[in-house]
């Protein structure tokens, strides 16, 4: 896909159209991390993450809740 660098204010960017971004799952907001290569190759990954706050939550208070006797004897 070929797409032009435009002016936003006083710097340069690139449009993610709708397709483009329905292509990438990408959407407002999100981060990517952008890799600059030798020769001046770019490429962005999108930086999503793995795991919901919520389940990372309740995993933690799981493990936790199993190893409970362990954690207080190294404490």
């Amino acid at each position: 896909m070929i797409k032009n660098i435009s002016r936003i204010g006083n710097s340069r960017g690139l449009i993610f159209d709708a397709a483009l971004c329905e292509l990438t799952g990408l959407q407002e907001g999100d981060q990517v991390n952008v890799t600059v290569h030798e020769g001046g190759a770019i490429t962005l990954t999108p930086m999503r993450p793995r795991i919901k706050a919520a389940d990372a939550a309740k995993s933690a208070r799981a493990l936790i809740g199993r190893n409970r006797e362990l954690f207080r004897r190294l404490a």
